[in-house]
């Protein structure tokens, strides 16, 4: 392994991102190390090892695209993968490109500072570690640190507790106990059908209803299998020209003018397809108009009045207090129809409020709720949470947390101000948590290694993003955000879900494929918008393609 202290880079996390940053940074011929806070390969598949924990993009369309040999050697078995399967799946990678020589594991970055007369960035590690290094590299994930409960008592339970972020790797047997779910974003929702099923009695706290639709998960077909991969080349071009990262036909109709018989019948067919976005690329205007948006919102609801036998427990599953789709829309296995189990409870946490966790269970404003075992399934602390935990430090010791306190800033979600040669792999104001993050990943990564080749053979140390770029992009991704709904609703994608966290619309919704042929005319005019040191114009000839 290596354990060099001066290297060209450093890279941050070793899921899919960090994988294939190391792997293009070594066709540069560079010397790089990884560090990675877990024991193995996988990123956010590596900690959310929950009952149930799937992808939501369907695996054929959820790998690598840079590499046709392993598209082909590579096997799904499911229309969405799980998550034993999908970290098989990293690991395969990481051992096919002899990766894990430069990845040290079991280590977490606490700090990098940038020391701007010698162009280089020391990296200090909870080992006590010290790295040096020209080029710095956050590939941390946009899901990577889990949100703790704003709960009180918590130490005091007497039972076991877990959170769905970090769930232990050997499992855990509900079989016979009482439980509490608090949270019904995706974790729950993926994990209570199955807890539920195990346990003898189930109490689940929401505090907001959540959008789900059935995924329809089922084994894939050999030829179905084989289909894709006679096609793949084909396939990733779509992917990366999309909204998405999810090839869908585009819309050419608002919801509000067609009939709505007409409008039921594409809504049904987008509900069978049972993927993430057949509902909201349905019409033009679903995420911009909310009449239109209220279309596919009724639609959604109708669903749960038809799974869910008790009418007023419908209805609390139903959500009213934000536009559909500006929450993430969740894929389920029997998400609803668990709700009509005798040993299965919900409990409003709007109408009757979290008090306390007492030594026996749960308290609300009205009753204590006695259990064996509680879960958290309360989320993340999105976007930023993992870059803000490392203390970085740019020029004149400017802390990123500190510049970042009333929201990320960044030009193209890649770079920041005043940090020199740090890039970040998805980072706020990208596609990012918007697409399938497979098809985001490879094209950041991409880009930075065709940036740092370009600072090589150009002789450039530094590349230092102008504030008069970042402002514009901030403007830009703001102004795009503001002609959409998702601004209205209080989620993880505005920072809401964090106490404290300014309320920033932290993606790019201007799509994917928009995104990209902005980074790509960037690097074509010399990386427009950064300062270089030495000041170079690099010739044509010299700039990657």
């Amino acid at each position: 392994m290596t354990n060099d202290r001066t290297v060209d880079a450093v890279i941050v996390g070793a899921g899919f991102s960090g994988l294939y940053q190391l792997h293009r940074f070594r066709e540069l011929g560079l010397t790089t190390r990884v560090f990675e806070a877990a024991s193995g390969v996988g990123g956010t598949w590596w900690w959310n090892r929950y009952p149930g924990a799937r992808c939501d993009v369907e695996s054929l369309a959820y790998s690598y695209s840079f590499s046709p040999e392993l598209e082909q050697e590579w096997t799904w078995s499911e229309k969405y993968a799980t998550q034993p399967e999908i970290l098989g799946y990293a690991q395969h990678v990481a051992e096919r490109f002899d990766l894990e020589r430069d990845i040290t594991f079991d280590t977490r970055v606490e700090s990098a500072v940038y020391d701007a007369e010698r162009r280089r960035w020391t990296i200090t590690t909870d080992t006590g570690e010290v790295v040096d290094c020209r080029w710095f590299v956050m590939a941390t994930g946009c899901l990577s640190v889990s949100k703790a409960p704003e709960i009180p008592g918590a130490e005091r339970f007497q039972g076991p507790t877990y959170h769905t972020g970090h769930w232990p790797h050997e499992g855990v047997d509900f079989t016979g106990q009482r439980i509490a779910v608090i949270g019904t974003g995706s974790s729950g929702i993926q994990s209570i059908p199955i807890m539920a099923g195990q346990a003898a009695d189930t109490v689940v706290f929401q505090r907001t209803p959540n959008f789900s639709m059935p995924a329809g998960n089922r084994p894939l077909t050999e030829e179905e299998v084989a289909a894709r991969k006679a096609t793949y080349r084909e396939y990733r071009k779509a992917q990366q020209l999309s909204t998405f990262g999810v090839p869908v036909p585009e819309p050419t109709q608002s919801a509000l003018e067609v009939p709505e018989e007409e409008r039921t019948a594409t809504y049904q067919a987008g509900w069978e397809q049972g993927n993430l976005v057949a509902v909201l690329a349905s019409y033009t205007d679903t995420l911009v108009d909310k009449d239109a948006n209220e279309t596919a919102a009724e639609f959604v609801r109708s669903k749960i009045r038809e799974k869910v036998r008790d009418p007023e427990l419908a209805e609390l599953l139903s959500p009213r207090s934000f536009p559909y789709g500006t929450k993430r829309p969740c894929l389920d296995s029997g998400y609803y129809e668990t709700f009509n189990k005798d040993n299965v409870h919900l409990v409003d946490i709007r109408r009757t409020p979290l008090v306390e966790i007492t030594e026996k269970g749960v308290r609300t404003s009205e009753n204590e709720y006695e259990v064996d075992a509680i879960v958290f399934a309360t989320g993340f602390d999105a976007m930023t949470g993992a870059i803000t935990r490392v203390d970085i430090r740019g020029k004149n010791g400017v802390s990123l947390k500190e510049k970042w306190g009333e929201g990320p800033r960044s030009y193209l979600g890649l770079s920041v101000a005043g940090f020199p040669n740090l890039f970040t792999i998805t980072g706020p104001s990208s596609p990012s948590v918007l697409s399938n993050m497979m098809v985001s990943i490879e094209q950041h990564v991409d880009w930075v290694t065709d940036c740092v080749r370009w600072m090589r053979d150009n002789g450039v140390e530094e590349l230092d993003a102008t504030p008069e770029a970042e402002d514009e992009w901030v403007r830009h991704v703001e102004e795009v955000g503001d002609t959409t709904l998702y601004p209205t609703a209080d989620s993880w994608y505005m920072g809401s879900n964090v106490p404290g966290k300014p309320r920033v619309f932290m993606a790019y919704i201007g799509g994917v494929g928009v995104y990209r042929e902005r980074c790509d005319d960037v690097a074509a005019k010399g990386y427009e918008g950064y300062t270089k040191y030495p000041d170079v114009t690099a010739a044509p000839e010299k700039q990657s393609a």
